[in-house]
């Protein structure tokens, strides 16, 4: 799919949330569409779980409508969208921790048809997966971050870099970076079949 230059997107976006704040309906829908999945894969760096990034996703595209009157052109309307999103995601996170949910182990046990992601041919996630899954979670947030919206979103580090406020280089460093550690983590057994002396 061809990607429009990272100054072109943030002029689009920025005409879009324009004619939102006049009542625009379709700008909010052709926003949505352009920029859904990278705030998907955004919210999903930060709560690990398909459900809830899609649901804080849609929670921060109906706040970007509410507050589209309050925004202010700066060049970095995707950093503008971020900031609702972690918003969204971490006031998420604390009804969480207030309200603590199923487990996704006694959900799959209870509900064996709902899993968050997809399953193999035997009904079952694949290894390969579940050790994806357990080694992301052992990156920071922001290598999570990085991964995630140049792989999920198919952002360019630039793009990253400017919707981030991070300057390139940093984007780029930590990058290859969180890249190595995903490797060296993926190429380690799990402990339980590791040597013991």
């Amino acid at each position: 799919m061809y990607r429009l230059p990272m100054q072109n997107d943030q002029n689009i976006y920025d005409e879009y949330l324009r004619r939102m704040q006049k009542g625009d309906r379709e700008a909010f829908q052709s926003l949505y569409e352009a920029a859904a999945r990278t705030v998907y894969a955004y919210a999903l760096s930060i709560l690990q779980n398909p459900q809830d990034a899609e649901e804080a996703m849609q929670d921060t595209f109906l706040t970007v409508w509410d507050q589209c009157g309050a925004y202010v052109s700066s060049g970095k309307p995707m950093a503008w969208m971020f900031t609702i999103a972690r918003n969204r995601c971490y006031a998420f996170l604390r009804r969480r921790a207030l309200h603590p949910e199923v487990s996704l182990e006694s959900l799959d046990a209870e509900d064996p048809s709902w899993q968050p992601y997809t399953e193999d041919t035997a009904g079952e996630r694949s290894a390969e997966r579940d050790l994806l899954v357990r080694a992301l979670a052992r990156l920071t947030d922001q290598e999570r971050r990085l991964i995630y919206l140049h792989v999920l979103a198919s952002m360019k580090h630039r793009e990253i870099a400017a919707a981030l406020n991070l300057p390139l280089a940093t984007v780029l460093s930590r990058y290859h970076r969180a890249i190595q550690k995903l490797r060296r983590e993926l190429a380690e057994p799990p402990i339980f079949f590791k040597k013991t002396t």
